[in-house]
């Protein structure tokens, strides 16, 4: 049987996170549920049940992760995961989108892992334990059209994340590093209203599929996981060749258009 954890969990109000976070607790985790929209978070907590609570951050506060962690420690006594998932993505080519909405998407996505990251560390190491699960992107390996400071974050999130665990390597923490693919949440809902043909190149996942993974990886601490297993090594091809990437994007615009066009129809 499986030991019980720990875990601070952000982004948790709705997505994977609220998905991740429900799945945790039925697996006999504790779970305290981060995020900005706290009355959000209180409710996703609310329908887990006694192994979940709730809590306000904004991840690119760093005087906001100190309260937090205080508070994890003081509730739980200990900290064994730190399980960073918060992320926001603005639709759109780069020009069309303001200035001030892609440096937003780099503070949330990358520098808010990063801070909490920075925040967590010395506690772990105090701990003499801790297991760093950052849920990533595919966009990780993939300039973007459409999403480039969302997947430019992502890029940095995974250089950090690996940086970091390769500077820990001879200590007690464990890192693990989760990518998936197009996941059913409210953020692939805004990219269907914006018309993101690319995003629905490939078929999405449900929230809970995702976080099964997560939760699975964050048990046997692999390394790394791709989000379906079998696209990982593509992205990774095609991602260091521009012209391997320009064809794979020609060709999922297309694929993207037609599925994107059946979903909104079958609403309609």
């Amino acid at each position: 049987m499986m030991k019980s954890k720990t875990i601070l969990l952000t982004g948790g109000a709705s997505g994977i996170g609220a998905a991740t976070a429900k799945l945790a607790v039925e697996r006999g985790h504790q779970v305290l549920i981060a995020d900005i929209n706290h009355e959000g978070a209180q409710s996703v907590a609310r329908g887990i049940g006694s192994g979940a609570s709730a809590v306000a951050l904004d991840v690119t506060r760093r005087e906001q992760w100190d309260q937090v962690l205080d508070q994890a420690w003081t509730r739980f006594g200990r900290l064994d995961v730190l399980m960073n998932n918060a992320a926001i993505a603005h639709a759109g080519y780069v020009d069309k989108v303001p200035l001030r909405d892609h440096e937003r998407t780099v503070e949330v996505n990358f520098m808010g892992p990063m801070k909490g990251m920075l925040a967590t560390l010395p506690r772990f190491l105090e701990q003499g334990s801790g297991h760093f699960v950052t849920v990533c992107s595919m966009t990780a390996f993939l300039p973007f059209p459409g999403l480039a400071s969302y997947a430019a974050a992502k890029h940095a999130l995974r250089a950090f994340h690996h940086a970091l665990a390769l500077e820990q390597r001879d200590g007690p923490l464990k890192f693990t590093i989760v990518h998936p693919t197009s996941t059913e949440t409210p953020m692939l809902e805004q990219e269907a209203q914006s018309g993101l043909k690319l995003a629905f190149a490939s078929p999405s996942m449900s929230a809970a599929a995702v976080g099964d993974i997560i939760l699975d990886a964050m048990d046997k601490r692999t390394v790394e996981v791709y989000i379906p297993q079998e696209r990982g090594k593509v992205v990774r091809r095609v991602g260091t060749s521009p012209r391997a990437l320009r064809e794979m994007v020609i060709r999922g615009e297309a694929l993207g258009a037609e599925h994107l066009k059946a979903r909104l129809e079958g609403r309609s």
